[in-house]
């Protein structure tokens, strides 16, 4: 995988989990806000259950309030002889806890806040028969629940239902013994009823604002984080590429090392031997560079090296491949040349070598010479033109044979040039 894919694919990944974990943070705030708002819906509801019913007990445990029965005023039909006569002729009429629920909950609807309905699966009122909603929450009374409530969508509004049991106690015997329940029965229930549509509009705004707010950081944060990323990517791949050139590059003449010139041996051959085309190679030797070490010091030798490096380079072209072989020894791959352009082009370098004076310190001049070994496919075996060491060999070979003939000449083969 290139480098440029490992790093997209990085910071991809970085970046999934960024998003994964700004999502699931927001969503688990959105979550538990929402939840908070309906728990405080739940307690308002409960609070209006426990409202009523501390009125209710207020009511049974004096009986029954009397109410003067003025113009507009009716009897509660469903108890027996509701009405009483003052000694000044005013007649008084009871509310009992169930009329004034339901007297109340009128009150609550007409300014829009709130409404209660009390009902049993046994009414003697038939306007306190149960709905779906209440059947159902008052058959799992009888089950055990103690509270029940849902949202329901009633004429384009969110309405919030709450309802909870209500137990036959000591009060509500005068008017309830008749039907046969027991003190702590389950005898019915309120039911508390209020439009919650604000609210479940503002839950709505902030999921919305929540996903916005996630949206915004994630991309803030995705940038920055590709900025940090992509300004590390391309130093690492600086580095990357100082340190790949230095494990090739030959750290004082700069020119390939030899573990990377015998790896492009290795590619140069296997080109030649795909595309039957002619490849050389020459090895070349500075004459007698140990006196220039000792006459001029291992400074100014280390300069004459950088100099005859610099202009190997030059000599040869871009496709052919030079490094440097070891010591004052250096190594050129002749691209798509046979043994005579090989022998030319050695000779040119040669020649350009003898001519040339190099740079030593303090100014000095020093007049160097080489010798060149010179070898070529053309001269292998057939069998032997993918073999990187027998072609070494035979360089190596030439260039003995040039240096034991008298230095500062070319050998190709084994063959005085």
């Amino acid at each position: 995988m290139s480098r440029s894919r490992v790093w997209k694919v990085f910071i991809f990944n970085i970046s999934l989990i960024v998003v994964i974990f700004l999502t699931g943070i927001f969503v688990g705030f959105v979550f538990r806000t929402n939840q908070i708002i309906r728990n405080q819906v739940t307690i308002t509801a409960r609070a209006h259950f426990k409202n009523i019913v501390l009125t209710r007990r207020w009511n049974a445990g004096y009986g029954g309030v009397y109410v003067e029965k003025a113009h507009g005023i009716a009897s509660n039909p469903y108890l027996d002889n509701p009405d009483i006569a003052a000694a000044d002729g005013r007649i008084f009429t009871m509310k009992n806890p169930a009329l004034m629920t339901r007297e109340i909950s009128s009150l609550a609807e007409k300014s829009g806040d709130f409404q209660y309905h009390i009902t049993s699966l046994r009414p003697l009122n038939p306007n306190n028969a149960p709905d779906d909603f209440e059947r159902a929450a008052l058959l799992s009374f009888e089950s055990g629940a103690k509270e029940t409530f849902d949202t329901f969508t009633r004429d384009t509004h969110a309405t919030f239902r709450y309802m909870a049991p209500l137990y036959v106690e000591k009060s509500c015997m005068a008017c309830h013994a008749k039907q046969g329940y027991q003190v702590g029965e389950v005898r019915g229930g309120i039911s508390v009823m209020f439009d919650i549509t604000a609210v479940e509009t503002d839950m709505r705004t902030n999921t919305i604002y929540v996903f916005a707010l996630t949206a915004a950081i994630s991309l803030a944060m995705l940038g920055v984080i590709w900025f940090l990323v992509s300004r590390l990517a391309r130093r690492l791949s600086r580095a990357y590429e100082t340190i790949e050139a230095m494990s090739i590059t030959d750290e004082l003449t700069s020119l390939y090392n030899r573990r990377h010139f015998q790896t492009r041996l290795e590619e140069e051959l296997g080109r030649a031997q795909r595309y039957d085309s002619p490849l050389s190679l020459m090895i070349i030797d500075i004459d007698h560079f140990k006196r220039v070490n000792d006459d001029f010091g291992h400074q100014s030798g280390d300069a004459v090296l950088r100099e005859f490096a610099i202009r190997l380079r030059a000599s040869v072209r871009k496709t052919d491949v030079a490094a440097r072989w070891g010591g004052e020894e250096f190594a050129v791959i002749l691209t798509e040349s046979g043994v005579d352009q090989a022998r030319l082009a050695a000779e040119k370098i040669r020649q350009t070598m003898e001519a040339n004076q190099f740079g030593a310190l303090a100014g000095a001049r020093i007049s160097v010479t080489a010798s060149f070994g010179v070898a070529s496919l053309d001269l292998l075996p057939e069998d032997k033109r993918s073999d990187s060491e027998m072609l070494i060999k035979l360089a190596d070979e030439a260039l003995y044979m040039a240096k034991q003939s008298g230095r500062n000449r070319t050998v190709v083969g084994g063959v005085k040039g």
